[in-house]
């Protein structure tokens, strides 16, 4: 009894729709088909009860029959997007492969539904069932490689967190017609590196008349002109040098 009494409860919990009242008009996938629909097109702001209702043609009373509140309702978008993701693939290949396409996947989503991650970080640590089946799936992946299973747990959160910040880098890049954007991974370094190359060869030639910066300054100069925009190729650079570098030291 204490266990079900300290057990979180969500809306997962719970039948679908009470037993009482008329037949059931529709679904909870229904409704959160059309709450990430409306969420796609107007914004996160825009999705309420009664904008819901509206939408799917009733009344705001006949939806808190099948969902409790719109925090609720927020819960079952977020789980509706990781059940876009492909988990079929079997595991026990190239790990560090496997678990790159996991990534690409999840940033293809963040990019498809740009208000999910602002809906994560109001949200908490709520899992539903396809967001505790893409974690199980992860794990699955990461079964043959090395580290602890505390540094795999961080391994798949860096995941999701480069996810993120490029869909949000992307997100950027179409709204303000700067492609380049999308392979920035933003601050003013980073600006500055996908920048204008005449401003930031004049920026450079500041720098070096100063002589403060001797290390920023053999940085870019090293590095060059940025090669053409590709919002794939840094995402998966950055993924295949951080992974291995977080499991290979088997630090607790």
């Amino acid at each position: 009894m204490a266990d079900r009494e300290t057990r979180p409860t969500t809306v997962w919990s719970r039948p679908e729709r009470g037993a009482r009242g008329p037949a059931p008009e529709r679904s909870r996938a229904q409704i959160t088909a059309a709450a990430l629909a409306l969420a796609d097109a107007e914004g996160l702001a825009a999705v309420s009860m009664r904008a819901l209702a509206q939408r799917l043609g009733t009344g705001p009373a006949s939806l808190y029959r099948y969902v409790g509140s719109r925090d609720e309702l927020l819960d079952l978008m977020a789980d509706a997007v990781a059940g876009e993701l492909d988990l079929s693939g079997a595991t026990g290949g190239d790990w560090l492969d496997d678990l790159v396409g996991l990534a690409l996947q999840s940033r293809d989503a963040h990019v498809r539904h740009p208000w999910l991650a602002d809906l994560n970080d109001r949200r908490g640590e709520v899992l539903g069932p396809h967001a505790i089946d893409y974690l199980d799936h992860a794990l699955g992946i990461l079964a043959p490689a090395p580290g602890t299973a505390g540094q795999k747990l961080e391994a798949v959160g860096l995941l999701g967190g480069l996810a993120v910040l490029f869909a949000r880098r992307e997100a950027a890049a179409t709204s303000t017609g700067d492609p380049a954007a999308a392979t920035s991974t933003g601050g003013p370094a980073g600006d500055l590196a996908t920048g204008d190359p005449a401003a930031r060869a004049a920026h450079l030639a500041a720098v070096a008349a100063e002589g403060r910066h001797p290390h920023l300054l053999a940085a870019l100069t090293a590095a060059g002109a940025p090669p053409p925009a590709d919002r794939d190729a840094l995402f998966v650079r950055l993924l295949r040098r951080l992974l291995p570098a977080m499991l290979g030291q088997g630090e607790p």
